[in-house]
């Protein structure tokens, strides 16, 4: 998921992005550290708990949607995963467990059957199988035009190719309410990681006769119909959104906090001001020369913490210059991620010489020739490739390089068109930077050379990664497509194919995306929080950073 800004402190930059795209350093609180980070304070006991329960978020920008089959980004499905509950959910060190689906079964990995809990929408309707399935055509019904489209068709649900490429109507989608409390689903191949797949807001259930009825006012706090703890009951755009407590929230009674509030904040620099200052909660982001003095002077309230995030810089691969992969290859290699990652960045991120982050379960790590060569030999590589190109001193090499509007990104585009000038000499970087909405619909439809991005795990698996990159793919906003790649990536899935075998798979996708080099891999993120000494249990440990405050108390303080 596309992430909004860098996620240095999951401050955002999804998607993040998300989608999801976000990526500037983006801040996610986690932690069940944070409950002896709570302890740590002599002032402060965890087990006694504040009168008032109200906490306040900065989650980075103001978000695109709260449809959950309308976005692509992590500051709105932070706050979505607050509002709608799917068949399953994560706990606290982001492992899969039940939602809305009390169990599930599956003999062959390829047909799944599902057993809801009793639930209610916050309006007292019962929360039914009939929903998941309206929800789940809506995803890939072609008049919705979700970026989240091919999630099912990554996840092998029968028909969803077709319905989205227009050759099928959204019924023929293989899912199926065998009655009020029970939802198949069906698979054209056997996806052992399909539950964990489900843990995304786009699989989350929309309350159908809301949806009908408002249409793309359905999620006005006035309107909306949810089936989580909280909802929406203020929206005041670019300045905050204000979540209360849903009585009819099925674990009610296990929720703690009443109040919600999220604030739109990009300035790293303003959050932490407010932060210190007392007016949130958990923070969004901070300068990166801040980084040292925040942590020696803030202590355990800082925590860093391992991310299933990438920082990149999306190549469109359908314009020039970038439609030339010798030109691609070439700013790829001449990148000094060494001083990025320890000078630009210094909070523990580390260079990224394959997309998919090292730390994610099931893959056999990838390491590309070129890694092992000094900068010397990278750099006399880069100009030769370049030069091949018809690029030289007398014929720069000129681009545009699109940021989303925020310090830290602002902070790594300019050193990477330093270090890239200084590396190479013929190369000519225009900077651009748009606020967050624009940023995305710029992206998405292509008007762009060069821009930043950052991927974040939808699970923790290599495809929810590498299935972006396969042509056709609704979050392939690069323009990429290799059959050989889109080949290697059909096999994963195929009828025998043993984890080991699919481990290998995986680490041949990324031998074939470096040969092809689609993107410029910059980092792995860490994730940076900044959280209050009183915010117990924001679970710091979840490497999908799939917060949700139900899980979270305010302990008395002054």
């Amino acid at each position: 998921m596309v992430s909004s800004s860098r996620r240095t402190l999951k401050a955002l930059p999804s998607i993040t992005l998300t989608a999801a795209i976000t990526t500037a350093v983006f801040l996610s609180g986690c932690g069940d550290k944070s409950a002896s980070n709570a302890g740590a304070s002599a002032k402060i006991d965890p087990n006694v708990l504040a009168e008032k329960q109200q906490i306040v978020i900065n989650n980075g920008t103001e978000p695109e949607s709260l449809d959950p089959h309308k976005i692509s980004g992590l500051p709105e499905a932070n706050i979505i995963r607050q509002q709608l509950v799917g068949l399953v959910t994560t706990d606290a060190k982001g492992k899969t467990i039940a939602a809305m689906a009390k169990s599930w079964q599956s003999e062959d990995n390829k047909v799944w059957v599902f057993k809801l809990r009793d639930a209610k929408w916050s309006n007292g309707d019962p929360v039914t199988a009939q929903d998941f399935v309206y929800s789940l055509r809506r995803v890939v019904d072609p008049k919705t035009a979700s970026p989240y489209g091919s999630y099912l068709v990554d996840a092998k649900v029968v028909g969803a190719e077709a319905i989205i490429n227009g050759k099928q109507s959204p019924d023929t989608l293989g899912v199926k309410a065998l009655d009020n409390k029970t939802l198949e689903v069906r698979l054209t191949e056997p996806v052992p990681y399909f539950v964990d797949m489900l843990i995304h807001t786009s699989t989350s259930p929309v309350h159908p006769a809301t949806v009908e009825k408002f249409g793309v006012k359905w999620t006005d706090p006035k309107n909306i119909v949810v089936n989580g703890p909280y909802k929406i009951s203020e929206w005041s755009v670019n300045d905050k959104i204000v979540l209360q407590r849903n009585p009819a929230y099925y674990d009610n009674a296990h929720t703690t906090i009443d109040t919600i509030t999220l604030l739109p904040i990009e300035s790293e620099t303003t959050n932490v001001a407010r932060y210190k200052a007392g007016e949130i909660d958990i923070g969004a982001g901070m300068p990166t020369e801040q980084f040292d003095e925040l942590k020696a002077e803030l202590g355990d309230q800082i925590q860093v913490s391992p991310s299933l995030c990438s920082f990149y810089y999306q190549y469109n691969n359908k314009k020039p210059p970038f439609d030339d992969v010798r030109v691609r290859r070439a700013l790829a290699i001449a990148l000094d991620r060494d001083t990025i990652t320890q000078k630009v960045m210094g909070q523990g991120q580390t260079p990224a010489y394959q997309y998919t982050p090292p730390s994610i379960q099931g893959m056999t790590p990838f390491t590309p020739e070129w890694q092992s060569w000094d900068q010397k030999k990278r750099v006399t590589e880069a100009k030769k490739l370049l030069n091949e190109a018809g690029y030289n001193e007398q014929h720069p090499l000129k681009f545009e390089l699109l940021y989303n509007t925020n310090e830290g990104n602002k902070k790594l585009a300019v050193a990477t068109s330093s270090l890239l000038k200084e590396a190479i000499g013929f190369v000519d970087v225009s900077l651009m930077n748009k606020e967050w909405k624009t940023f995305l619909d710029t992206f998405r439809n292509g008007n762009y050379q060069l821009a930043r991005y950052t991927w974040c795990g939808d699970y923790n698996e290599p495809s929810t990664f590498l299935n972006i990159a396969k042509s056709g793919n609704s979050n392939n906003w690069g323009g990429y497509s290799s059959v050989k790649f889109d080949s290697i990536m059909n096999q994963t899935l195929k009828e025998g194919v043993t984890a080991e075998q699919r481990a290998e798979l995986y680490r041949q996708a990324e031998a074939q995306l470096d040969a092809d080099m689609p993107q410029l891999n910059v980092f792995h993120i860490v994730k940076l929080s900044m959280v209050k000494p009183y915010v117990i249990n924001f679970p710091l440990q979840d490497p999908l950073s799939n917060w949700q405050i139900k899980d979270v108390s305010i302990a008395k303080h002054d």
